[in-house]
């Protein structure tokens, strides 16, 4: 908790200069240009001078029309560009991991799953262009997340009122990864190509994508693209057990745990490889665009091993991971009238993943077979009145087999009716929404170890929120919304009974969850002018019957393993965050900035039972950053507070600091060749860290030191 009071009383000091500077007349800032959604990073946009500009990231458009972040109710993270760039991993959880309110699951490196405002799983959505994964991600922390951030020109965190479009699953928030395997726009010239290679020195990581975008004439865009993806294991700043795992190591009668003590420099089982490929055809029109796409997703990585600190056994597992699926999107676009719009989305996924024993044995086979459509109705704006409703339909026919098959087959169905709408008044801003949803979990299989398994519930879920914003002193908003939400639960929430061989762990669900229901209030303090953007926040949510999985004291007799056991209690989260950037200078196209960004959550089981797991403590990072049309060059500190506030058999965390720089060259462009060098320096000391919100956070760190590379070309 100190460090809550100084990382606070840090982002309040560097505020009081920069409103002292907005009471003077702000410099007219230049005029700024809006492409098309999604717009491909583009020659001009790395110094080049093609017109088809990304979206710049004061605008969101993840609630099926444009809105400019000052005018959210709710805080908003945009990454796309040289920060993308900068910031991309292979995990889409690494990738997101140093914006406000967001942490990761860090099951290793290639499973790491985004964690917001402490809440993931079932309570945030990982979306493709609106429309989920279709994988078993939300299922297990060591299933990765089949979305590819080397793909993606954009990534938007959603938090708050907006998130209701896209079901009750989005309680916590969306992430929405977009890209352009939809062609959106026909460029220019008669073939657009988009290169990126990257290596990293932690893992020896090695990938290379590309994107590729032939105009077929009279509106039709013909699309392509693809990436590969090698690493070997993960590099790490020490010692693979935890300071207090290696203790335990070291004091024990048996050789082989005490072997374990010694481990260190590499995490091992950790090496990857994933291929990415598809084609899409598209149309684009004065009143129509849309098209589909085919896409094939293949990997194959290894689990950090949970090691048994009493014998020194742990499982050697990977996972070989495929993914077939169909894209669909459309649009129709009015002249006038009431609607602006109208939007059809749909996708379908075929999943399967096995999980292997070192000695080659296929342990655990997981299928899913997922569906999911959206239809979007887009109103024109009128009066300062405009939004956004529509209808949602999602399927999932999901199975496990084999000896560790720790849920019976199942099928989820989910539909639901949704409305977002906004009022803008000058000073004040209305906002409101409102979803209702019905979820039907039915289990497919007659027996399941043995027992009888028939299964079939229905739950009703009715979520709405409402807020408002004013303009307050000199260039400042402070919003207000207050939300109710409900969640149904999960499948595996329900039905998990048996042992799961990726996280070591053996999973029992409870078949007599109630759906889960929050009531929450967020506060936001949002300001800009020429020379410093501050945005804040400030939340509370309380939840009845929350649903949670803790470990107990007890292991399962046949498999060794300790139980994890779901539970549903009330529980209630708070907490802080904010963003701050400063001009110190500014001469012509060069810029030199501070930033500060701090988050801190606090969530309680209540009814005496404690903390909830794995949330992760107080965090607090600062840069300085420097840059032109050519170069740009940042260093920054992140520094993350010891987690000592724990549930009952979770260890405490040690407190950690990272030190990292990077810097970005778009030398001059060449015709329509632009290119973009970005070289990093990550965990520059080397450091042990270790993420609170990881389940093997005693046996998997983060990575040591980090030297990355990337380029990228685009014609």
């Amino acid at each position: 908790m100190p460090n809550i009071v100084s990382g606070v009383a840090l982002l309040l000091a560097a505020t009081a200069p920069a409103v002292a500077q907005s009471m003077d007349p702000p410099a007219v800032a230049p005029p700024r240009e809006i492409a098309s959604e999604g717009g491909s990073p583009s020659p001009q946009a790395l110094g080049g001078g093609d017109r088809h500009d990304p979206l710049p990231t004061e605008i969101v458009v993840s609630a099926g029309y444009r809105r400019d972040r000052a005018d959210l109710l709710s805080s908003v993270s945009v990454l796309q560009g040289a920060e993308l760039d900068t910031q991309l991993r292979p995990t889409i959880g690494e990738t997101l991991a140093r914006q406000p309110g967001v942490s990761a699951t860090s099951f290793g490196p290639n499973a790491s799953r985004p964690i917001l405002r402490g809440l993931d799983a079932e309570r945030v959505r990982v979306l493709t262009d609106g429309i989920g994964s279709f994988d078993v991600s939300n299922t297990s922390v060591d299933h990765a997340v089949i979305v590819n951030p080397q793909l993606a020109e954009r990534i938007e965190v959603l938090r708050g009122p907006a998130a209701i479009l896209y079901g009750s699953s989005a309680i916590g928030g969306v992430v929405n990864v977009i890209d352009s395997r939809i062609p959106r726009h026909a460029h220019d010239e008669a073939v657009h190509l988009d290169l990126l290679g990257q290596y990293g020195s932690a893992a020896r990581e090695g990938s290379f994508g590309g994107v590729l975008d032939v105009p077929l004439g009279r509106g039709w865009i013909a699309h392509a693209d693809g990436s590969y993806l090698e690493t070997g294991d993960l590099g790490i700043g020490g010692f693979v057990l935890s300071p207090s795992a290696r203790a335990q190591a070291l004091a024990s009668p048996n050789a082989d745990v005490r072997a374990l003590a010694a481990l260190k420099d590499r995490l091992p089982n950790t090496a990857s490889r994933t291929v990415n490929g598809a084609g899409a055809i598209a149309y684009v029109g004065d009143h129509v665009e849309g098209g589909v796409s085919v896409a094939q997703f293949s990997t194959l990585y290894g689990v950090p091993t949970r090691f048994d600190l009493d014998t020194g056994d742990g499982e050697r597992t990977r996972i070989a991971a495929g993914q077939t699926r169909i894209d669909g999107r459309a649009s129709y676009l009015f002249d006038d009238g009431f609607l602006d719009r109208i939007n059809v989305r749909a996708g379908y996924a075929r999943y399967q993943h096995q999980e292997i024993a070192d000695d080659g044995t296929i342990g655990t086979t997981f299928r899913n077979n997922g569906g999911e459509g959206r239809l979007e109705f887009v109103q024109r704006e009128r009066n300062g009145w405009r939004g956004t409703s529509g209808a949602q339909l999602f399927v999932r026919d999901f199975e496990a087999l084999g000896d560790e098959a720790f849920v019976p087959r199942n099928e989820t169905t989910q539909w639901g009716l949704f409305t977002l709408q906004e009022l803008n008044l000058g000073r004040l801003r209305l906002e409101g929404g409102a979803r209702y949803e019905r979820t039907t979990v039915a289990t497919q299989d007659a027996l399941f170890r043995g027992l009888p398994n028939r299964f079939n519930r229905s739950f009703d879920a009715v979520s709405g929120t409402v807020g408002a914003s004013v303009k307050a002193v000199g260039p400042f908003r402070i919003g207000l919304n207050l939300s109710r939400s409900e969640r149904a639960p999960s499948a595996e929430e329900l039905l998990a009974n048996g042992p799961h061989g990726g996280t070591q762990a053996f999973e029992i669900g409870n078949r007599g969850f109630t759906t889960e229901r929050s009531i929450g209030a967020e506060l936001t303090l949002k300001g800009n002018a020429s020379n410093w953007r501050f945005e804040g926040a400030a939340y509370i949510q309380k939840f009845d019957g929350f649903i949670y999985q803790q470990q107990t004291a007890a292991v399962d007799a046949d498999s060794g393993l300790p139980v994890f056991q779901y539970a549903q209690a009330p529980a209630r989260f708070w907490g802080l965050e904010g963003q701050l950037t400063v001009t110190l200078l500014r001469r012509g196209p060069s810029e030199l900035n501070v930033d500060a960004t701090a988050d801190y959550v606090n969530a309680t089981i209540l009814n005496g039972i404690g903390p909830v797991p794995r949330i992760p403590p107080f965090r607090f990072l600062g840069g300085i950053s420097y840059g032109d049309r050519k170069l740009n060059g940042r260093i920054e500190v992140e520094t993350v507070d010891r987690q000592d506030r724990v549930a009952p058999v979770e260890t405490v965390t040690p407190a950690y600091t990272l030190v990292n720089a990077s810097i970005a060259w778009k030398p001059a462009a060449l015709e329509r060749l632009a290119a973009q060098f970005v070289l990093s320096l990550n965990n520059i000391g080397d450091v042990d860290a270790r993420r609170a919100t990881s389940f093997l956070k005693d046996f998997a760190p983060l990575p040591g030191r980090d030297v990355r590379l990337s380029l990228r070309m685009v014609y």
